[in-house]
């Protein structure tokens, strides 16, 4: 029953806090723990291994909860959970130890089995060990967002796990969301102890993946963690003489620090609105390829981390054994592997025991020859694996916006006409992207357009322009990242906002919106050198997004913009067609700071497509004989 509830439990303690083995061998590391250079041995003929064990013992219990001390003098409170014997007794010994660094506070979180502590690793012979980050939770000092010494803190809170009565030394770090996070920042220490990360749902790149996609403030997702983290930092604990002076320390943070940084950020003041030192400290992807013990990622095709996720384990794999594995989740789902096992994946626990007893207990058991990559595809509406990401068989195909609203591959014609939609600032409230920047909270409402379906956001002038293909005559299947190349403009406007979504529309006309972008035309500069090229096209551009390449556009001139269409996973069916929606935002996943608002709020946003300005968007295919 327990696993049935998570899913519902954990938006649902979102939403209310926002608003107010055998016993322990001491096998070596296996060799592959340092790093071979690949994804691993999991190449095109790998299979899942349906991994399972008998618990090792019956219970767990928790220890009293203590505190560590940094080098800078801040208390961070740390509680460990061991195996247990019938009558409740903790196991002695040294045990490998799966570590938790958290921001949601271990003290209520914990309560949620598989969010802060994983009782399951538990009774299979490891001990738990969750801290709450500083400034969070119980623990002392100011929460500043992953700032370089809260990043200090993860090494030394290693130094601590690792001399424990109840450690071995060898440690593997586990978690969902922020906890996966912090292990990538853990791994980037290269700490003699760490073993092993098992990150669920980990952050990539802050400023594109989450706070600032398409240059616009996300609406939908900061506000509500925010507030989760503020939130379950007062919630209460067991009483001691540290917990007071914590509680205080996290509301002067919250009104000297937090408020602060997201104010500016709404506001478009002090540079916070722009890519810079202080996004990139708190980004992983800076330091991933510092890792070097077997990392597994698991992610979302419809998750906050969308993109930020296959591209950790692209960078990662270069060094170590690196494994992927994505749903079709939102955040919430992907926490807990909603689903699993399904179509020969084990569940996330399973796969997690088979991780840690490979590199924490140096089991021969096979975990390193798993397949690569697993994904699940939409249309297929199955998991397929592959041997690498982006997938190695990917071929680029240009699709041609027509001005009778029809997609090609032969480009436009020179009288082809412009088409329009108003530049409303909350187009696309009713939409999976809503559903999916809310962490799936709003997926729980009953609407049909939180769970799929797009045409309301398709409606003539209000919503988005449609460009659609003919019926599909055989299924076409695409697999990664997608980039839109857009002629547009605006009349009386010097800067427009514009939103992407990539569509499968069924014989009955009914339109599923698979995956989609946005950007904000005045910070349209592309670094060529750090985009992404497949077949001679450019797929996936990186944008700066500082204040120094920002450029408006003159008023009614053709503007080409290149908008990155986070990465996905689907098969358009024989019948079915494929649809490119382009309107002019993509709210609360996007909403342009107040600076920029009043310059990008009415108006008429003009979409052109003619042989002068051939507006296009570029898919990565894949054979369809690779699905089997």
């Amino acid at each position: 029953m327990a696993s049935v509830l998570r899913p519902l439990l954990w938006p649902l303690m979102i939403l209310s806090w926002a608003i107010a083995g055998v016993a322990c061998t001491s096998g070596d590391t296996p060799d592959d723990a340092a790093g071979t250079g690949s994804a691993g041995s999991g190449g095109a003929a790998a299979k899942w291994i349906d991994y399972q064990r008998d618990d090792d013992y019956p219970n767990t219990v928790r220890l009293p909860a203590e505190y560590i001390p940094m080098s800078d003098g801040v208390l961070l409170s740390a509680q460990v959970m061991l195996p247990a014997d019938a009558d409740g007794n903790a196991v002695e010994g040294p045990l490998p130890v799966v570590l938790t660094q958290t921001g949601y506070n271990k003290s209520a979180s914990g309560y949620v089995d598989g969010f802060a502590f994983n009782s399951d690793l538990v009774r299979h012979g490891y001990a738990h060990v969750a801290v709450d980050v500083r400034g969070t939770g119980t623990s002392g000092g100011t929460w500043e967002i992953f700032s370089e010494r809260e990043q200090l803190d993860y090494k030394e809170v290693m130094d601590w796990v690792a001399a424990q009565p109840w450690s071995n030394g060898k440690v593997g770090t586990w978690g969902p969301s922020f906890m996966g996070i912090t292990q990538i920042f853990t791994g980037a220490w290269r700490h003699p102890a760490h073993k092993a990360i098992f990150a669920l749902v980990p952050m990539g790149d802050a400023y594109r993946d989450i706070v600032f996609t398409g240059g616009q403030v996300n609406a939908g997702f900061i506000p509500l963690w925010l507030g989760l983290v503020t939130g379950l930092g007062l919630v209460p604990a067991q009483p001691s003489p540290e917990v007071v002076p914590a509680l205080i320390d996290h509301l002067l943070g919250t009104l000297t620090y937090d408020v602060p940084v997201i104010l500016q950020a709404i506001l478009g003041s002090g540079g916070q609105n722009y890519d810079s030192a202080f996004w990139r400290t708190r980004s992983p992807i800076e330091v991933a390829d510092r890792i070097r013990v077997p990392t597994f990622i698991v992610g979302g095709l419809h998750d906050i981390f969308q993109r930020g996720e296959p591209m950790l384990y692209e960078v990662i794999k270069k060094n170590t054994t690196a494994k992927l594995l994505i749903g079709p989740w939102t955040h919430v789902d992907a926490s807990f592997g909603a689903g699993l096992p399904a179509d020969g994946v084990p569940s996330t626990n399973q796969i997690a025991l088979m991780w840690f007893d490979r590199y924490l207990r140096g089991m021969d058991n096979g975990a390193e020859s798993v397949p690569n990559v697993t994904q699940y595809v939409f249309g297929e509406e199955r998991y397929v694996v592959s041997p690498d990401w982006p997938h190695p068989q990917a071929r680029a195909e240009r699709w041609y916006l027509h001005g009778d609203h029809s997609l090609s591959a032969e480009p436009p014609g020179a009288d082809e006409p412009s088409r329009y939609t108003l530049q409303i600032p909350v187009q696309g409230l009713c939409s999976v992207s809503s559903a999916q920047w809310t962490a799936g909270v709003l997926g729980l409402v009953p609407l049909p357009c939180f769970d799929g379906a797009n045409n309301i956001n398709e409606l003539p002038l209000l919503g988005a322009v449609t460009y659609t293909t003919p019926p599909m005559d055989e299924d076409y299947y695409v697999n990664g990242p997608i980039q839109a190349d857009l002629w547009v403009s605006r009349a009386l406007a010097t800067d427009a906002s514009v939103a992407v979504r990539i569509t499968d529309v069924d014989p009955d006309g009914g339109s599923t919106e698979l995956t989609n972008g946005t950007l904000t035309v005045s910070l349209r500069a592309v670094d060529a050198g750090r985009s992404r090229m497949l077949s001679g096209d450019m797929i996936q551009p990186w944008h700066p997004f500082t204040e120094d390449v920002k450029a408006p556009f003159a008023p009614g001139e053709s503007t080409l913009v290149n908008i990155e269409v986070f990465p996905s996973s689907f098969v358009i069916k024989a019948g079915h067609s494929l649809r490119i929606a382009v309107g002019s935002s993509d709210f609360p996943h996007g909403l342009p700071p107040v600076t920029d608002l009043l310059d990008q709020v009415l108006g008429v946003l003009r979409i052109d497509s003619n042989a002068e300005h051939p507006s296009s968007f570029v898919v990565p295919v894949v054979p369809v004989s690779a699905l089997n």
